[in-house]
């Protein structure tokens, strides 16, 4: 197993050594390979006996567990996961893009994608469980259904084995495309670390920060090859990704949102685009997203149970650990934020206070005649508010000025 781990580590450090064109380059295949596989997954599914009974079962809602927050908390974090939201991916690829590249589009062709994609696969892997439901004659799909990494890694490849037609192919098909999709995510993760790293060291030399960080993450994924690594995955994967990603989620949303302000972001867009944003748009960033987001988080903690899996109660002293990473995340939110404080000049700490929650003064474009023109855009802007504005309307014109 630690011989295998050396593979992927391999590949992503020769994809990442010679900085974001390599990886760049990489993706084309680590993009449409997975496809042409799902494609042939999917027709060798449709073929087999009690794939629909599996493709029914998969998208069939289950209405009495609608109101459960962990159905709402898992269907989050998986599209914080699939999205790579709040993880720095998103932002790191947009910083290579050109200032009037249209994110619009991209985000719209990026969400529809992903969505879509989730649900092939989902109708591939559940057609194939559906067939190994009908040749154990099992009463229903859910006594052959396992939760997790169980269902990719147990009960799917349980039932390609029972394949009358070139099971070995269709096996060695599957989980290749589960090896380019690792790759792919991890080639994201990895290149947002060096990106990160580069941006604060420059002079440090790509191929050293690429294999300096496949070694560190090798080191780590030696833990989840023992015996006990997949306890230790999920216990990290709880507190350490998924419930610290919610929760500066709903910080980042309510930043953006309230903060910086919806108003000025749909600015910031018509002066990048030229595009208007809709009212549809304004309404879900600045109430229905934070809201959503929030009660999503508050509903979690106040139904929160302590974490087990497949039944084993972790030790006390894991459960301390666990929350010390939660902390660990978290509280960087008020710790940057003191230090943001602290680092201002001005003389009367309200001011500070004030200017802690206003962009800084080289916030912009970085091409000094298009920053000339956004400031020149801002300061008009603003001079056109009237400037002994209520609470309420202040609120207002944050969302649809």
């Amino acid at each position: 197993m630690v011989l295998c781990l050396l593979v992927p580590w391999t590949c992503i450090c020769l994809t990442l050594i010679k900085g974001i064109k390599s990886s760049g380059k990489v993706a084309y295949f680590l993009a449409i390979f997975p496809y042409v596989v799902m494609l042939v997954l999917l027709i060798r599914a449709c073929t087999l006996e009690g794939a629909a009974d599996g493709m029914l079962y998969f998208i069939k809602p289950q209405w009495d567990r609608i109101l459960e927050a962990k159905v709402w908390y898992a269907a989050v974090t998986q599209v914080f996961f699939s999205l790579t939201i709040c993880f720095g991916n998103v932002m790191m690829y947009s910083s290579y893009n050109r200032f009037h590249n249209n994110v619009y589009r991209d985000v719209t062709i990026v969400s529809i994608m992903d969505t879509l994609t989730s649900m092939l696969a989902g109708l591939i892997v559940f057609g194939v469980i559906g067939h190994l439901a009908h040749v154990l004659e099992a009463p229903d799909i859910k006594h052959v259904v396992r939760g997790g990494a169980g269902l990719a890694f147990i009960t799917y490849p349980d039932a390609i084995a029972k394949f009358t037609f070139w099971p070995q192919f269709f096996a060695i098909a599957f989980f290749l495309m589960l090896f380019v999709l690792g790759i792919g995510s991890n080639v994201g993760m990895a290149t947002t670390i060096m990106t990160v790293i580069r941006d604060r060291f420059p002079q440090l030399q790509p191929a050293l920060v690429a294999v300096g960080i496949a070694i560190v993450g090798y080191g780590i994924g030696i833990i989840y090859t023992t015996p006990g690594g997949q306890y230790v995955l999920d216990f990290l994967d709880f507190y350490g990704a998924s419930f610290v990603a919610l929760v500066l989620a709903v910080f980042e949303m309510f930043t953006f949102a309230w903060i910086y302000g919806v108003s000025r972001i749909c600015r910031d867009i018509e002066f990048m685009l030229g595009i208007k944003t809709g009212l549809y748009w304004r309404i879900c960033w600045g109430f229905i997203t934070p809201t959503l987001l929030a009660a999503i988080l508050l509903y979690h903690i106040a139904t929160y149970e302590t974490f087990t899996f497949n039944g084993y109660v972790y030790p006390d002293g894991m459960y301390a650990f666990g929350w010390c990473i939660f902390a660990a995340g978290v509280l960087q939110l008020p710790a940057w934020a003191i230090y943001t404080f602290l680092k201002r000049k001005e003389p009367d700490w309200r001011d500070r206070l004030l200017h802690c929650f206003k962009p800084t003064h080289d916030w912009g474009p970085e091409d000094p005649e298009l920053n000339a023109k956004y400031h020149e855009s801002v300061y008009k802007h603003e001079q056109s508010l009237p400037r002994d504005r209520s609470l309420v309307r202040r609120m207002f014109d944050n969302v649809f000025s």
